[in-house]
């Protein structure tokens, strides 16, 4: 009788076939559908989920996440501007009190989305809803 090590040693290219009931082949399809993915790839990426802790994000989060974090690195070159003209003309109108909490409330605003997205996409893994996410 071959030994477990000799059977669970295969190539990076081997395949896993699963059975599931009808009805847990729906919820699957289902599932897999909301996340944007192929029942195959939503299976695989749970299972890597659930082995590694690795929650990754639906191509609609990671879109918003990286035009979100477009939208921070232009405040944060606009205010690098302002700070370049403050230094070499002392005569430069400064933004004001309201502008500067303007600006500080735009960046704790994206950093607590951002936190909250995070948060959300793990938990959507975890229980295997998407609405989590969204």
């Amino acid at each position: 009788m071959p030994r477990l090590a000799e059977l669970d040693h295969q190539s990076r290219d081997a395949r896993l076939y699963v059975r599931l009931s009808e009805e847990d082949r729906v919820l699957l399809m289902n599932r897999a559908l909301e996340r944007g993915m192929r029942s195959a790839t939503y299976l695989s990426v749970l299972a890597r989920f659930h082995l590694r802790g690795i929650a990754p994000l639906p191509k609609d989060e990671l879109l918003a996440l990286k035009r979100s974090i477009a939208e921070l690195a232009a405040v944060g070159r606009h205010l690098n501007q302002i700070a370049r003209a403050l230094n070499q003309d002392a005569r430069t109108p400064v933004p004001g009190r309201h502008e500067v909490q303007v600006m500080l409330k735009v960046a704790e605003g994206l950093r607590d989305h951002f936190k909250a997205l995070l948060a959300a996409n793990v938990k959507s893994w975890s229980t295997g809803h998407a609405e989590a996410a969204h």
